[in-house]
């Protein structure tokens, strides 16, 4: 059982969480301060840290370095979003913003866990070391795992198959592949085998000898024989036809091509590395690719996460992404505004990391400002609000009846319950201003919840009317 330390200074915030936790089979242990969190227990025996940011004494942000190898996750309202991106910039895994939902928190908490199996001790440095090596960037478990492979990988001359969805950055990893192997010095021939007509791939790949068809009025050097002593980057390999995968399958195993009209083979020395967005198996089993092209491809095997599966690494893509493009662009310094990192950690992101940078160059060349603004990088937060909600399977609620709070303190709480006991039991000594920093939301924000869920502002009653008679 994974074991979770909760450091939140609120009671009813504390125990609703830990009940959620342990209602997900989770050991939770709590504190109310970074001082009671390292007094009371040892943050090393932890598989997880969640700590609110602001605390007393203390800000949570203290308990990264103590904890070592410890993942921290920093929770934290939309008001401080800034300070919660700069928390990860110091080495927290990840941040939440609050109000959240429980589905929110929870799924955090698993992916989380997931990327950090028994604390490997991987130190940030050591996975900056591998991304230097092979030019990828990302520190996410993932991607360390992909710049190791790379490496290992590099070196030999057997085929690689690259994995990932469209936009991933599959051309990326081939060329990191080819420029740490051996033939580092040689030709990259990068073909997308898509971009290619049917008629036209045979001939593209394998050349041709003059008449050999109507319009072949002299031979032609094909792409694989111009790649000999190099690399051969296949892009998109499962959109080939049935016939060119017939010849592929005979260059992979004799090294060896024919072009057409040829009588002749040719000897070549060609590293092959194809890749593909879609599932060579389910196709191969569909008669839809050659079973035995498939077994010879899939020597070694590379595979890259979706964008929105990167964590973090998707705030520090984009602030790589914002300084090139800047910088190609004349704008001088730019930077994210905190509701365009709130859009940029909280969108799918479906075209991945191709998407992401052509909306980081969108909102470059649009904006006026310095700021970078979520409008600018032409994402609606209150769209994709919905179409998160959608894809956890959660429905939105319609309509709201107001409930009665009356329950004990220690029960488990939704988040429409925590709000209406916080401003019920807080409301007479603290003011609209300091409830909506205490909740994390905006005056306006506050001010809608009390309509939607039927809680009236109380007038100021006995210290108010003495406030006045002073006054005059």
């Amino acid at each position: 059982m994974q074991q979770i330390l909760v450091v939140e200074d609120e009671s009813v915030i504390r125990t609703a969480l830990r009940r959620l936790l342990e209602r997900h089979d989770y050991q939770v242990a709590e504190a109310a301060s970074v001082q009671e969190a390292e007094s009371k227990h040892s943050l090393t025996d932890f598989d997880l840290i969640i700590s609110d940011l602001r605390l007393p004494g203390a800000p949570g942000t203290d308990l990264i370095k103590k904890a070592g190898d410890v993942p921290v996750l920093i929770m934290t309202s939309y008001a401080s979003l800034r300070s919660a991106v700069d928390s990860m910039r110091m080495g927290a895994v990840d941040y939440i913003a609050k109000p959240f939902d429980h589905s929110d928190m929870v799924a955090a908490v698993e992916r989380i866990i997931a990327d950090h199996p028994a604390r490997k001790g991987e130190s940030a440095g050591s996975s900056s070391a591998d991304n230097r090596v092979t030019g990828i960037i990302g520190n996410c478990p993932a991607m360390v795992t992909l710049s190791e492979h790379i490496r290992k990988v590099s070196p030999t001359d057997s085929t690689v198959l690259v994995l990932g969805e469209t936009g991933t950055g599959k051309e990326l990893v081939a060329r990191s592949v080819h420029q740490h192997s051996k033939r580092a010095d040689k030709t990259l021939i990068c073909v997308n085998c898509a971009a290619i007509p049917d008629t036209l791939i045979e001939s593209e790949l394998f050349g041709y000898e003059k008449g050999a068809f109507t319009g072949a009025n002299a031979s032609r050097m094909g792409l694989i024989e111009a790649a000999d002593g190099g690399t051969l980057f296949l892009d998109e390999i499962g959109e080939l036809p049935m016939e060119a995968q017939a010849r592929l399958l005979r260059f992979i195993q004799e090294g060896e091509i024919r072009r057409i009209g040829s009588v002749h083979s040719r000897k070549v020395n060609v590293r092959l590395i194809c890749a593909t967005h879609r599932n060579l198996h389910v196709l191969s089993a569909e008669g839809l690719f050659r079973q035995d092209l498939y077994y010879r491809i899939n020597v070694l095997r590379l595979e890259l996460p979706p964008l929105r599966e990167r964590g973090k690494d998707i705030l520090h893509l984009a602030e790589k992404m914002l300084q090139v493009q800047a910088e190609r662009l004349g704008k001088g310094a730019m930077e994210l505004s905190p509701r365009a990192i709130q859009a940029i950690t909280t969108y799918q992101w479906p075209g991945n990391v191709r998407e992401l940078e052509h909306a980081i160059e969108r909102a470059v060349v649009l904006s006026e400002s310095s700021e970078i603004d979520n409008e600018a990088l032409g994402i609606d937060l209150e769209l994709v609000n919905i179409n998160r909600i959608r894809g956890q399977g959660i429905q939105a609620p319609t309509s709201y009846t107001p409930r009665s709070i009356t329950s004990d303190p220690n029960e488990d709480l939704s988040l429409e319950d925590y709000f209406q006991r916080f401003v019920l039991e807080h409301q007479d000594s603290m003011s609209e201003t300091e409830l909506a920093q205490k909740l994390g939301i905006s005056r306006k924000c506050l001010w809608e919840r009390r309509q939607r869920f039927e809680i009236p502002r109380k007038k100021a009653s006995g210290s108010s009317s003495r406030r006045r008679k002073t006054a005059s």
